[in-house]
C-alpha cells in the first residue's frame, strides 16, 4: 500500500491541474479516481502531472483504468503530462 502518495490540485477555469507524487499502486489509483469524482465539476480538462511518481505499479493502472467508467457521465478530458505520462498512456491503449 502506499501510504506516501499525495494529491495537489489547483483549478484554473474550467482546467483542473491535479499533481501526482509518491508511488501509485492499487489504493493511490481509488484514491485519484475519488478525487477526480470530487473535484470534475465544472471542469472541462483536467492535467495530471506525473513528473513526481516514483514507482508506477502495472496493477495501479489497472484499477484506474477498470474503475475509470464512473467518471463516463461526464464530459471531461483527461491529460497525462510529465515524464511518467507514457506509462499511463500506454496502459491506456493496452486496455482499450
Amino acid at each position: 500500500m502506499a501510504t506516501n502518495f499525495r494529491i495537489a490540485a489547483s483549478r484554473n477555469g474550467e482546467t483542473l491541474h491535479l499533481k501526482l507524487m509518491g508511488d501509485f499502486d492499487g489504493i493511490s489509483a481509488h484514491e485519484l479516481l475519488d478525487t477526480l469524482k470530487k473535484r470534475v465539476v465544472h471542469a472541462s480538462r483536467i492535467f495530471l502531472d506525473t513528473n513526481n511518481l516514483k514507482d508506477i505499479y502495472p496493477f495501479g493502472l489497472n484499477v484506474f483504468y477498470t474503475n475509470l467508467h464512473t467518471l463516463k457521465d461526464r464530459s471531461v478530458e483527461l491529460i497525462f503530462t510529465g515524464e511518467n505520462a507514457s506509462k499511463f498512456e500506454m496502459f491506456k491503449n493496452m486496455s482499450s
